[in-house]
């Protein structure tokens, strides 16, 4: 044999293993276009469920056939990360279902040692490769061969996916790339929100993956762009391909619903001067300017607010640059994830933290300014009946007396709007409410106005504090004669609603929804927005305070209600307050108080009273407003003194402030009842957030209160 023919045989034989090379590259690259088209299937056919068990049963038929294997199963772990249940499987005829309860220690230390590690139990043939009490658990329930991929989520193993063969089998790699492909994207369509990052990841490996396809193959990359865009229509991400100069050559559905186009609309554009970024000012500029950066082999990350024609949505946006052997960048990737709902809840938290604040800002100056006003209102009422009947004399009085209640009004509206005002809840006919307010609101209104009432029949009480609900309804009615400058129909009406589910922050339940509609100039969306917070008024300086429909809320809020505005520009506004209805109870006769106490110096059941405050000014108006009643008062600066004084003396009543220093009122109280458990005591207090059994168990006085309500306090907890 020649030394040509040695060259020639050495050629042939190269020939012949590139010619393996290239059959086996072909084969992989078959069994990966099949594995493609077996998850776009598998896709298309799971899209529509949104069943978890209608999901995985699907899935597993599916495996199965398309594998030609004896069992596809999914299993839930138990909180002992030991036993679990397989709720479903797949069967090929001749194969018996596996459903049921089993301990994973049953299959052996291998199956315990990787499934807890989130590594995938691989046993080809259990009788050869596990020890024989570890393979009979596989063997009686008909198992040669498994493949088993776990769930890991936050450390713990929480659910697994199985296919197993009732003969020995050796599985292939592509085999276990499928059957992962098939678990990750199971659980992430199960899981959604949740499995998020998972499918990113999948999504990433997937894409890189067809990168260096892209970079291996030319021709590959043909032939599989199908496949590719079938997977890609499938993300909920906004995802496109650019080239080098930036011009659009694909975008995926998501991205093209976001701006209600096709493909043929922006196919060539530069990507900056497509709708995705053409209607928000500047964001053209900033877009080519990333494109350039990307050109250049730079990735860049940026959070934009885009206004679609879809509306205005919230982005993390990315750009990367696609990468050949030699390092060029041959295209450009951009992606982004919608992030509206994110935002909003992170604004909505911000609102409530805005407002919480402002909620115990309201508290706390609530307690000192009542206890100030309690002073000047008390000491004026004590002056007013000691002063001789002087017109000018008692018109400054009045004067004054009445400013000292607009300051306690205030207060309580901003107590409103801090949902911590004091409700005096009584049960309420609304019909009867709204009749009995019927000459109110129509000199409130003015000649032009004209207002009509509907009720619906058989409507139930709701359980409130009537006067809140008085005003809060001569609010609304004001402000719809406001919206329609002193002209036009305003409609109050009341029925009953059912909420069937959860519905914002109403509970399921029967509610009335009491409205007010006028025909005014409506609110556009910006102003409805912000039409509840407090101090946000569209009135001109010194017309509104801003807080009328905050307080309301506030009222409805802390009634087990809500209130709700529907309004559009020229189609005038809706306010809803909606309350929970109450059941009709039987009628019950009140019982008679009984009274105590004695004449003293001829002042018919005067009363031993001890009267508690650590405001100097606030007690002694109580003390001379008591005395003035004709009760005989002690007056005690703090808790500790007032148990000093019960341990020598006896007494009728107490009256005690809330808020005060080393014990407060409910302490007190608390105290008192150790001693004492029928002693009446009244709570006087200018801040409404108390203890629930103090809040429910005991009568209260709320400061500034006149010398009658003090009077109406005392009376009423007579022979308690």
């Amino acid at each position: 044999m020649t030394a040509e023919t040695d060259e020639q045989f050495d050629i042939a034989r190269r020939l012949q293993a590139q010619e393996a090379a290239f059959r086996e590259s072909e084969a992989r690259y078959r069994r990966a276009e099949d594995r493609y088209r077996f998850l776009e299937a598998l896709a298309r056919e799971t899209a529509a469920s949104t069943d978890a068990d209608a999901i995985l049963a699907i899935t597993t038929r599916m495996v199965g056939e398309h594998l030609n294997l004896a069992i596809c199963a999914y299993a839930d772990m138990d909180a002992d990360q030991d036993g679990f249940t397989i709720r479903g499987d797949w069967s090929a005829p001749g194969s018996p279902t596996i459903t049921g309860h089993y301990m994973l220690h049953d299959f052996g230390v291998l199956a315990m040692t990787n499934l807890h590690a989130g590594k995938p139990l691989v046993i080809h043939d259990n009788r050869m490769e596990l020890a024989p009490e570890e393979a009979k658990t596989f063997q009686d329930i008909g198992i040669a061969a498994t493949i088993c991929l776990p769930l890991v989520k936050e450390g713990r193993l929480t659910a697994l996916m199985a296919i197993h063969d009732k003969v020995p089998h050796h599985w292939s790699d592509e085999e276990l790339v499928l059957l992962t492909e098939v678990t990750e994207r199971s659980w992430a369509h199960i899981e959604r929100v949740r499995a998020e990052a998972n499918a990113r990841e999948s999504e990433r490996r997937f894409r890189l993956d067809l990168e260096r396809m892209v970079a291996e193959r030319t021709a590959e990359l043909v032939q599989s762009q199908e496949s590719i865009r079938a997977i890609l229509e499938t993300t909920h991400l906004y995802q496109g391909l650019l080239d080098i100069e930036g011009r659009v050559r694909f975008a995926n559905l998501t991205a093209l619903d976001g701006i209600q186009s096709t493909l043929a609309d922006v196919f060539g554009k530069p990507f900056w001067e497509t709708p995705w970024f053409t209607g928000t000012p500047d964001m053209p500029e900033a877009v080519k300017a990333a494109v350039e950066s990307v050109a250049s082999g730079k990735i860049e990350n940026i959070s934009m607010t885009l206004t679609l024609p879809v509306g205005i949505r919230s982005f993390d946006f990315s750009m990367r640059p696609v990468k050949n052997p030699a390092g060029e960048v041959v295209a450009l990737v951009p992606e982004a994830v919608d992030i509206t709902a994110r935002v909003e809840a992170e604004h909505a938290l911000l609102q409530s933290q805005k407002m919480e604040a402002i909620g115990n800002l309201t508290g706390g100056v609530a307690h000192d300014f009542n206890n100030l006003l309690m002073a000047i209102s008390g000491s004026l009422e004590l002056l007013r009946k000691r002063l001789p009947d002087d017109p000018a004399l008692l018109h400054f009085i009045d004067n004054a007396l009445e400013g000292a209640k607009r300051g306690s009004s205030l207060v309580q509206r901003m107590m409103a709007f801090a949902r911590r005002q004091e409700l005096k809840n009584e049960r309420i006919d609304i019909r009867r409410l709204v009749g009995g307010m019927a000459e109110l609101l129509a000199r409130s209104l003015g000649p032009m106005v004209t207002i009509e009432t509907r009720f619906s029949d058989q409507l139930p009480e709701v359980e409130t504090d009537a006067n809140q609900l008085e005003s809060a309804l001569l609010n609304l009615v004001v402000n719809a004669r406001d919206a329609m400058s002193g002209k036009g129909e305003i409609i109050v009406e009341a029925e009953e609603m059912i909420v069937a589910l959860r519905d914002g922050s109403l509970e399921p339940g029967h509610y009335v929804r009491l409205a007010v509609t006028d025909t005014g100039t409506g609110m556009g969306e910006a102003v409805l927005k912000r039409a509840m917070e407090p101090f946000f008024t569209t009135k001109g300086v010194g017309k509104g305070t801003g807080l009328g429909l905050s307080t309301i809320h506030g009222l409805a809020k802390q009634s087990g209600g809500t209130l709700r505005l529907k309004s559009k520009p020229g189609d005038g506004t809706t306010a809803e307050i909606w309350l929970p209805a109450k059941p009709i109870l039987p009628v019950e006769s009140a019982p008679v108080a009984e009274t105590i106490g004695e004449p003293v110096n001829g002042v018919p059941h005067s009363l031993a009273i001890l009267a508690v405050d650590d405001d100097a000014l606030v007690l002694m108006n109580t003390v001379d407003m008591l005395e003035d009643l004709g009760h005989r008062v002690t007056s005690a600066y703090s808790g500790k003194a007032a148990l000093e004084l019960m341990s020598s003396t006896r007494f009728d009543i107490v009256i005690t402030d809330h808020a005060m220093p080393q014990m407060t009122g409910a302490q007190l109280i608390a105290e008192i009842r150790a001693r004492d458990a029928n002693l009446p005591v009244i709570l006087a207090t200018g801040y409404a957030q108390l203890p629930p059994d103090v809040e429910a168990g005991f009568p209260k006085l709320s400061k500034p209160f006149s010398q009658a309500d003090l009077e109406r306090a005392v009376e009423s907890v007579r022979g308690r």
